[in-house]
């Protein structure tokens, strides 16, 4: 007997080793499950896909009713995994290991795909997100320094306005009471939106004591006793504004004379977020505010495909057409795709969150759907990276000291409970994520604080040139700042995107989950590996061959001729594999043979002297017809036009909505079924339904007569009394 139980356990155990003797033992697996982030379910049918350049194809799994997957027999190496589930968002995680003869373990949870009120339904999921947006610039001066010094809450004001001289004119104040106004740019100057549309307006509601005489009138949407619990819901009528949304406008490019300057200069803007503000407007059944409207963020929230070039840091790509709506002009559009870089070839990170969590942020649209856009990022970070997070109300505390991301279980609790309180201390709560970040210093990586917020402040901000003396101080020392917006109703983007610009990072807004993803899961790579820095671009038009031209858009990043060989003026940072794109419409003279020449101006993310590149501009890139023109090329105009259209150019008069969505249907099929271009035109249309602005040019320039060449003046106003 003792000679037979030895025998029949090798027996048994030689059985049951053969499955893994069938194998290589040299190779190894990865196994986990794959839950709901809100309910912590299991999800079944996630199809799992790994690549890497140890597989001669992609290999795929299936979770089971457990949500669990196992993918046996991987060649040891990196590996990156995909997770696609039907009703939820798409998930990448990059950077796995797999080693011999050991099966790694990556468990997952995955967003619902119901930003726009679609998906699962879970019971207790908290409700479906439809979040507004709002964005724009503003350049900096004494004047808005002095504007910010001296904000305070008033007496009897709601505790959250404090910034509304943010808004003001030069020529007065305006009410804490009154939603944003609008502005209309003409060559005599700044006229109120009111003014310029002849726009039937309300008298708003003042805070006692105040005389009758210093409140402008505005159309008001007239202030709820709270704000409420789902924004989404207001439909305010068609020329209502949201209340205590914060923008100032730049006016609209002149055609200018070559004979009289040759030379167009600009930094570059990769900036989207006034586009999805528009969005957010046109689904509540509003229009945009003017202000609101920034073309060039419109035109660069679309991919065209654009190529980089291999043996330089930005490809450049040049089409263009006849102006369906100019005649004489020739629509050119200018790209630029800076070099990509692999997702397992960016620098490490320091990324330092300030999370806003007083009391303006208590909604599910903002501190909610900022927690939840963490968890993307967070996910999509490695062992190559840490995270802390900072969060201020009425004082700052650090919730989370730097963290390697890899303990993701300790960031997703942390991230989880935050909670709203007091007021808004956001000079602490940046001067404590800037104090984090500098004791963990990543030389040669990325070090960023990245403050999310609706940029509404009424406390600790008394110093304005201390903060933006600070900001760039920090810049320099290789720690940027990006800011990310949230909300729509009481919301300041002219604090958040000068932040952004001061602090060399970027400004963004989100306004769902589909937002939030792009933003820091599918453009991760680019949102945080910056690959040059004040990056300008010039156009030198040929005077002998072009008598006119206009660039559309970019007029809060314009900047004077000689600042472009000016290594000490700063300008837009580009991230990698991001695209810049400008559009210009241009007169050639008759026999033009040569448009101008392209010049591109940057520096190294670490700064130092500045390079150059130059392409020549010849008119053998026009086409003859806007239908032979590339699909990129038209795509770009129909977002240019429509960013037009709603802010009133003088420019895009003779071309209406009709015509417009005419120009979006002519757009080849292969563009049309992409989801983003399928909502540009359904925006167009809602827009078309909405916009019932007079014209404000027709009484003393009729389209009929228009002058393509100059815009008019408005008739002189009485001068007021003294």
């Amino acid at each position: 007997m003792k000679s037979v139980i030895p025998g029949a356990l090798c027996g048994l155990l030689l059985l049951f080793a053969l499955p893994v003797l069938a194998q290589n033992p040299a190779t190894g697996g990865l196994m986990g499950s794959v839950l709901d982030s809100r309910s912590q379910l299991p999800i079944s049918g996630v199809v799992v896909t790994v690549s890497s350049p140890e597989l001669k194809a992609a290999r795929k799994a299936s979770t089971d009713v457990r949500g669990g997957y196992r993918l046996p027999a991987l060649p040891p190496g990196l590996y990156t995994l995909r997770f696609e589930g039907d009703t939820f968002l798409p998930l990448v995680r990059h950077q796995v290991r797999v080693a011999s003869g050991k099966t790694q373990r990556v468990d997952v949870r995955l967003l619902p795909d119901d930003s726009r009120g679609e998906g699962v339904k879970v019971a207790g999921i908290p409700p479906t997100l439809d979040v507004g947006s709002t964005t724009t610039g503003v350049t900096v001066d004494q004047q808005f320094i002095r504007r910010i010094a001296v904000a305070r809450p008033r007496a009897g004001a709601r505790p959250m306005r404090s910034y509304e001289s943010l808004a003001e004119r030069e020529d007065g104040p305006v009410s804490p009471s009154i939603p944003h106004v609008s502005y209309g740019i003409t060559s005599s100057g700044i006229v109120l939106s009111a003014e310029a549309h002849d726009i039937t307006r309300t008298p708003s509601p003042r805070e006692p004591g105040t005389p009758a005489s210093t409140l402008p009138a505005a159309t008001v949407v007239a202030p709820p006793s709270s704000v409420p619990e789902d924004p989404s819901r207001l439909s305010p009528p068609n020329g209502a504004r949201f209340f205590d949304m914060y923008f100032k406008g730049h006016g609209v490019n002149p055609t200018v004379n070559t004979e009289e300057e040759r030379y167009s200069t600009f930094s570059v803007d990769t900036d989207s977020a006034s586009y999805t503000l528009t969005r957010a407007y046109l689904e509540r059944q509003a229009l945009p505010d003017e202000q609101a409207v920034r073309v060039e963020e419109f035109v660069n929230s679309f991919d065209y495909g654009y190529s980089a070039d291999p043996d330089a840091l930005f490809g450049i790509h040049v089409d263009g057409f006849p102006s369906p709506v100019r005649k004489g002009y020739q629509v050119v559009r200018i790209g630029v795709k800076a070099r990509e870089v692999l997702a397992a070839q960016r620098a490490p990170s320091h990324l330092v969150f300030v999370v806003d969590v007083s009391g303006s942020m208590e909604m599910e649209n903002r501190l909610g759907l900022v927690k939840r856009a963490l968890m993307m990022l967070v996910e999509e970070l490695d062992e190559r990276d840490l995270v802390s997070i900072v969060v201020y109300g009425s004082q700052a505390k650090v919730v989370v000291a730097p963290t390697s991301a890899t303990e993701k279980a300790r960031l997703f609790a942390a991230i989880d409970s935050l909670s709203s309180e007091g007021s808004t201390n956001a000079q602490a709560g940046m001067e404590l994520g800037y104090r984090v970040a500098s004791r963990r210093l990543l030389k040669g990586g990325i070090n960023r604080v990245i403050l999310c917020s609706d940029g509404v402040a009424n406390n600790g901000i008394t110093d304005a040139d201390g903060i933006w003396a600070r900001v760039k101080d920090f810049a320099a020392q290789g720690i940027t700042l990006s800011t990310v917006g949230f909300g729509m109703g009481n919301y300041n983007d002219v604090l958040m995107e000068r932040l952004a610009q001061v602090g060399e990072g970027q400004y963004a807004y989100v306004d769902g989950l589909k937002a939030a993803h792009r933003i820091f899961v599918e453009n991760l790579t680019g949102t945080l590996q910056v690959v040059a820095k004040d990056v300008k671009l010039q156009v030198e038009f040929d005077p002998k061959d072009v008598s006119m031209y206009r660039l559309l858009g970019y007029e809060n990043r314009m900047l004077r001729t000689e600042q472009f060989l000016d290594d000490r003026v700063d300008a837009g940072e580009v991230g990698a594999g991001h695209s810049v794109t400008a559009l210009y419409e241009v007169k050639p003279r008759e026999g033009a043979t040569h448009l101008g020449t392209l010049r591109i101006r940057y520096k190294a993310p670490q700064g130092g002297d500045s390079k150059e590149l130059k392409a020549s501009l010849d008119v053998s890139w026009l086409r003859p017809s806007y239908q032979e023109a590339s699909p990129a090329t038209r795509l770009a105009y129909v977002a240019s036009a429509f960013a037009e259209k709603l802010r009133g150019s003088y420019w895009t008069r003779p071309l209406t909505y009709a015509a417009l969505l005419s120009l979006w249907e002519d757009l080849r099929a292969s563009m049309t079924s992409r989801e983003d271009v399928r909502e540009l035109g359904e925006l167009i249309r809602k827009a078309s339904t909405l916009d019932t602005r007079e014209d404000r040019f027709e009484s003393f320039a009729p389209v009929k007569s228009m002058d393509f060449d100059r815009e008019p003046s408005l008739p002189s106003e009485a001068p007021s009394p003294s």
